[in-house]
């Protein structure tokens, strides 16, 4: 059966989302070989995520948090543990939706897992939940 082996990312700017990722996210850079665009490789665990950049940046222009348009999770089993990290890093869920640090957090729902979203430099939606 096939496995899945990475998530790539478009970003505007690696020197604003590298950053992010490894430091919201604890991801570690990996090599990548030399493609003729630029880009960074990250470990997650045993999959990937590649920041590939594109001078247009990403098709999303909307800076709500919409949880249910496109986007990706990441699985913790310290949920509450990655809110008080997020918001040791400026993040909050009283911020109003048009802060980039803004947290749509969502502790018990219908998918029967706690879920928070957030936005990357490049306005990506990224969700982080926990196990049930």
């Amino acid at each position: 059966m096939p496995a899945l082996h990475h998530v790539s990312i478009i970003t505007a700017h690696l020197a604003r989302s590298l950053p992010f990722y490894r430091d919201v996210f604890g991801l570690t850079e990996i090599p990548r070989p030399h493609f003729p665009v630029d880009g960074a490789w990250l470990a997650c665990g045993s999959l990937q995520v590649h920041l590939v950049v594109h001078p247009e940046g990403t098709f999303r222009q909307r800076p709500e948090i919409d949880r249910n348009d496109w986007h990706f999770a990441f699985r913790t089993d310290d949920f509450e543990g990655a809110i008080e990290r997020l918001t040791a890093l400026g993040f909050g869920e009283d911020l109003p939706q048009s802060h980039p640090k803004c947290l749509l957090v969502i502790r018990s729902g219908v998918a029967g897992f706690p879920q928070l979203y957030l936005r990357d430099p490049d306005l990506n939606i990224v969700e982080i939940n926990g196990a049930p």
